[in-house]
């Protein structure tokens, strides 16, 4: 008898509507390249260098939260 564990993937339905409408134009969330079961950040052109996204919606923390 094996036992599988159930893992949860992350899916658009996690996401709060506000993370969807702040993404930049050229920026979609993906399955993550590095853990499948988490969404990812994906640029669908080059980003230049520099280039500023915002305003921030959330939560900032200190180091010592995180």
């Amino acid at each position: 008898n094996t036992t599988e564990a159930t893992v949860a993937v992350e899916t658009l339905d996690d996401v709060p509507e506000h993370v969807l409408r702040g993404l930049p134009e050229d920026v979609r969330l993906f399955p993550s390249a590095v853990d499948k079961t988490r969404l990812g950040v994906w640029a669908t052109k080059s980003i230049l260098k520099g280039k500023k996204f915002g305003p921030f919606v959330g939560d900032k923390k200190k180091r010592s939260q995180v």
